[in-house]
């Protein structure tokens, strides 16, 4: 086949499975916790490596911020043979137990960014693939992580988050800030419902899983309110993971 026009690679790679950061600079990081990790190539946003486990081939690919450019990663690499996605990134608490440094797993995700509405209407929900995110949590376990799992919030803007008040659409921003912790969300980002919903479209698999930052909420409430960046335990939890998932694929392969 073509090289595809963004991710600038074809089908030869040999990968069925990729590790999705959005950050390009995170990519060498999270490979070097694969085997024989290697750079691959490097387009636009889209850095890629390949690694091993149990003898398969992974890749590290990031997608840069946001639905679009996920969307798009998704596209092509579903097109190039992958059909498992997992997500390794950043998320700010919003359930006041979700503190920084823990791991958020998201089953689902609030679809309040535009890219997936020109997929399929605000009806079907984000939901992430069942046995991937059953591996996640099986792995957080393993690592010891303090985690939780359940439903994210997925925006396109950042500072419309953050600085609803200067913004000519605060005052909505704001009731949907509060309606989603009323209805128990866990934490708030900006690439999972693009993620899930190309994925289910595509009849691919993806699952998610977050390092909180911290947790605005906390903050506001006077609470304990640890701040952490390292993304070494969610690095960890996907890695594993997959691991999990090839082995059980191979289980099936021989029964």
């Amino acid at each position: 086949m073509e090289k595809l026009y963004h991710i600038d690679f074809d089908d030869t790679h040999g990968a069925s499975y990729a590790i999705l950061p959005g950050d390009p600079g995170r990519v060498e990081k999270i490979a070097s916790y694969l085997e024989n990790p290697r750079f691959y190539h490097q387009n636009r946003e889209y850095t890629t490596w390949l690694g091993e486990l149990s003898n398969k081939t992974v890749m590290v690919i990031s997608t840069g911020m946001g639905g679009p450019s996920t969307a798009i990663a998704v596209e092509e690499l579903c097109k190039t043979g992958i059909r498992n996605f997992v997500r390794i990134g950043t998320c700010g608490g919003m359930a006041l137990p979700v503190t920084g440094g823990d791991l958020v797993i998201a089953t689902g995700a609030i679809r309040m960014e535009g890219t997936t509405r020109e997929y399929v209407p605000l009806e079907f929900p984000a939901v992430a693939n069942l046995d991937i995110t059953n591996a996640l949590i099986e792995a957080a376990k393993r690592q010891k992580a303090q985690w939780h799992a359940g439903i994210v919030q997925c925006k396109d803007s950042f500072y419309g988050q953050h600085s609803p008040d200067r913004m000519p659409a605060g005052f909505e921003l704001k009731d949907k800030w509060e309606a989603w912790i009323k209805a128990g969300c866990l934490a708030s980002e900006m690439e999972s419902a693009a993620l899930y919903i190309v994925s289910q479209i595509l009849g691919a698999r993806a699952g998610c899983v977050l390092n909180v930052v911290w947790n605005q909420e906390r903050e506001r409430s006077g609470m304990n309110n640890p701040h952490c960046h390292d993304t070494s335990l969610a690095i960890k939890t996907a890695v594993e993971a997959i691991r999990i998932l090839i082995e059980k694929e191979s289980q099936n392969a021989a029964d």
